[in-house]
């Protein structure tokens, strides 16, 4: 099943429970990516791998924003 067709089941108040979950999910990547990149503890590996979840993440948000978000037409 893709993102898509999923989001299309879920009611509403679904959505925004997992809107705030995945943006604090993006909110402790981004931290995290951050202490690694200034300690320079984490290999160049693990900080992709973060940074492409964390945009994994970000296009989730955006879907689910732009379904929570009435069409206006002006």
């Amino acid at each position: 099943m893709n993102v898509q067709s999923d989001l299309s089941m879920k009611t509403d108040e679904v959505l925004r429970v997992e809107l705030e979950v995945f943006r604090r999910q993006h909110r402790d990547l981004d931290q995290a990516i951050s202490a690694l990149e200034e300690r320079g503890t984490g290999d160049q590996l693990t900080i992709r791998r973060l940074k492409k979840q964390k945009l994994l993440l970000k296009d989730k948000i955006s879907l689910i924003e732009d379904r929570l978000t009435p069409d206006i037409i002006a």
